[in-house]
Parts: structure tokens; C-alpha cells; sequence
């Protein structure tokens, strides 16, 4: 894959900025030791970061996804999961949580998407969810400010 498009290379990124780095892999490994579903949390990654258009971060987590075994339908249809009928109550509050503070200029975090978020989560699983969402967010504007190549996996096809 050419990487002529990219403005600064990822291991480029995690040398110059090491601390930052350190950082931004503390907050994922908080959210990945909450007791979170993985599944949940990579759906939630994918999400985001189509909705903010992270080349780098979208094929980043769907390489995550399948490797914990996420059903394949289920990350084909996570942009139109609204009406695709095959996510839970427990990720579709998550979705739309996801989605509120991914556009929190456009349309802000509703206090019916809080409640029907609040219906499946506890206190806790809330923070941690809103934790990853922010944390996914940010390195999506690192990703697309610094148009880091994605990580595409080697046994696919390369363009």
C-alpha cells in the first residue's frame, strides 16, 4: 500500500509523541480491564470512527473485532445498525451513546439516549463506555489530521 497520502507515518507518531502514546494505551487498557465486553467496545471503535471517517482506526478495530471471533454480519452492518434488526438492546444503547458524543455539536447527549443508555449499563459500565468513546474519538482526529496508512492485514488484497 503507498503511503504518499500520510502526513506522519503511526510508528512515527507512537516515537515522536511516547508519552501521549503511553497515555492514550493507559485509557484503552482502563477500559479493557472495566469488565466491558470486548465485543462490545470494538463495535463501538468501528462505529466512531466510520462516523468520523478514521481510515487508520476503521480497519484497526475490524482487525481487532475479528480476531476476538465478532460476528462478521454484525460488523457489515454496524452503519446501519439501527434498522439491520440483529443488534441487542445492550449494544444498541451503546451505539447510540456512541454516536451522540461522537456529533455532540450537532445534536448533544439527550437525556433519552442517557436513560435507554442507563436502562442496560450500571453507573460504572457507563463511565468506562463513555471513557472508550472519547478515547476513540481522539485518536480518530489523530488518525485523519495525521493520515496514518491503515493497517491493512497482509493476506487480504492489496489495490
Amino acid at each position: 500500500m503507498s503511503t504518499e497520502h500520510t502526513r506522519i507515518d503511526y510508528l512515527s507518531f507512537t516515537k515522536a509523541a511516547p508519552e501521549v502514546y503511553a497515555a492514550l494505551s493507559a485509557i484503552g487498557k482502563a477500559v479493557a480491564d472495566s469488565g466491558l465486553e470486548k465485543s462490545l467496545t470494538e463495535l463501538i471503535k468501528v462505529r466512531v470512527s466510520q462516523m468520523n471517517g478514521c481510515a487508520f482506526c476503521i480497519q484497526y478495530h475490524l482487525n481487532a473485532a475479528r480476531q476476538i471471533g465478532l460476528e462478521a454480519v454484525k460488523l457489515d452492518l454496524v452503519a446501519g445498525w439501527r434498522d439491520a434488526g440483529i443488534f441487542s438492546a445492550r449494544e444498541q444503547a451503546a451505539l447510540a451513546w456512541a454516536e451522540c458524543l461522537t456529533a455532540l455539536a450537532t445534536q448533544g447527549a439527550p437525556d433519552a439516549v442517557y436513560e435507554t443508555l442507563r436502562s442496560q449499563f450500571t453507573e460504572t459500565e457507563v463511565t468506562f463506555l463513555t471513557v472508550a468513546i472519547g478515547a476513540i474519538n481522539f485518536w480518530n482526529r489523530l488518525g485523519v489530521g495525521l493520515r496514518f496508512s491503515p493497517p491493512i492485514p497482509r493476506t487480504e488484497g492489496r489495490l
